[in-house]
């Protein structure tokens, strides 16, 4: 009954991450089969412990990046990959009802092509949702675990929402939704993640700013 009332806890919790919000959005409690590309930090088990009705698909390029043996097994399948080489013959055409991509195409200098061609995996009617730190994070200052966006060497390119927007439009999707992402949960946990850190002697995390500061930007996109 505890663990029970627990993972509930948890998946409650869970419900109000960004892309959380936006998988409600787009398929409610219905079964649907997304591809999720960054399937590290066990994404396939929080995901799930949320929305049991979804057919997980992961794609990353290290099979190994913070996920466990059960993550694994909550997968469908799992696609270890470079998305820069843009292969993806291994994934099926016109299958998913979703992708979701949280803050990869930041490290990719084609994740503009990479997206072109993820768009023939998706149904028509599906839904996309692709979020990265904005063209704004390059004048946030500097602080331990990102704020700017040149904290993570790992990020090679500035994305905006104008061209990403031009290149859905292009390849038959509707922009439903855009701009920068402001979280209200997240901004009014805010003094509560200060206060944590704090009372545990921790740095703070520039993460915990991204809301206020408009950090990160998103398009939310339906494929005609």
């Amino acid at each position: 009954m505890h663990l029970y009332l627990g993972m509930n806890l948890k998946a409650f919790a869970s419900s109000f991450i960004t892309k959380f919000i936006f998988l409600r959005r787009s398929f409610g409690n219905k079964h649907f089969a997304l591809l999720d590309i960054g399937a590290g930090n066990h994404s396939a088990t929080k995901i799930k412990n949320v929305f049991t009705g979804c057919e997980y698909h992961g794609v990353d390029m290290e099979r190994g990046y913070n996920n466990s043996e059960d993550d694994f097994r909550l997968m469908h399948a799992f696609y270890e990959m470079d998305l820069t080489k843009l292969d993806f013959s291994s994934i099926p055409d016109n299958y998913f009802d979703g992708i979701w991509m949280v803050h990869v195409i930041e490290h990719l200098y084609n994740g503009d092509e990479v997206i072109q061609h993820l768009l023939s995996k998706l149904k028509s009617g599906g839904y996309m949702y692709v979020e990265y730190p904005g063209f704004k994070s390059t004048k946030l200052p500097s602080m331990n675990g990102t704020l700017n966006f040149k904290d993570d060497p790992s990020h090679v390119r500035v994305y905006t929402v104008k061209e990403l927007s031009q290149l859905f439009i292009n390849n038959n999707c509707i922009v439903i939704n855009k701009g920068l992402r402001r979280n209200i949960w997240f901004m009014m946990a805010m003094p509560f993640r200060i206060l944590g850190k704090w009372l545990q002697g921790k740095k703070l995390q520039g993460n915990i700013f991204w809301d206020v500061l408009g950090f990160a930007e998103f398009l939310w996109v339906k494929k005609k």
